[in-house]
């Protein structure tokens, strides 16, 4: 039996879980939204606004390897275009506003990699979205201080890290660009 709002949620998502699709999707999105109601008199959401972690795991699930980790943002906080592999992610917005962009990936006639602004967002509090693999984005805390939660489907250090499978894009000349600055 669960707890808290935290315990709930993240055995809704275990009671879900399978391989990517749209069940799966759904049914994280639907707990996640259910973990962002949670009243901020529970002790582990009035400890991540008492501290503020600039990035926190709030839990690890020891069966499936998901992940969710909890980031306090200020405003005007960027964090540049990349993906997470083979990974898909959701955000969720507990506090605050985030702009997210999504971007498409370009070959240029000179054979060099850019991307393409395709769409902006601007996330309220209650509000998730979700990226698949390969799908490139930013965020921009436009309202802060933000708490966001980035729950993961799998150990993303490991997957930049070990397996150097994210990609990370940076601004030369106000083109983005993949690479190295």
């Amino acid at each position: 039996m669960a707890s808290n709002t935290l315990d709930a949620s993240m055995q809704g998502i275990r009671s879900v879980w399978g391989p990517l699709g749209d069940t799966v999707v759904a049914g994280c999105q639907r707990h996640l939204a259910d973990l962002l109601r949670a009243p901020a008199t529970e002790d582990w959401l009035a400890a991540l606004h008492r501290e503020a972690p600039a990035n926190k795991e709030v839990y690890r699930d020891p069966a499936h390897g998901f992940v969710l980790l909890a980031h306090s943002e200020y405003a005007g906080l960027h964090r540049p275009p990349h993906d997470h592999g083979r990974a898909w992610v959701i955000y969720a917005i507990q506090q605050g506003e985030i702009e997210m962009r999504t971007y498409a990936r370009v070959e240029n006639t000179d054979g060099s990699v850019g991307l393409v602004k395709r769409d902006s967002t601007v996330m309220r509090p209650g509000q998730v979205q979700v990226y698949l693999p390969g799908d490139i984005h930013d965020t921009r805390c436009m309202k802060g201080p933000a708490l966001l939660f980035r729950f993961t489907e799998r150990d993303l250090k490991k997957e930049d890290k070990d397996e150097h499978r994210v990609k990370r894009y940076v601004e030369k000349d106000g083109v983005w660009t993949f690479g190295t600055p």
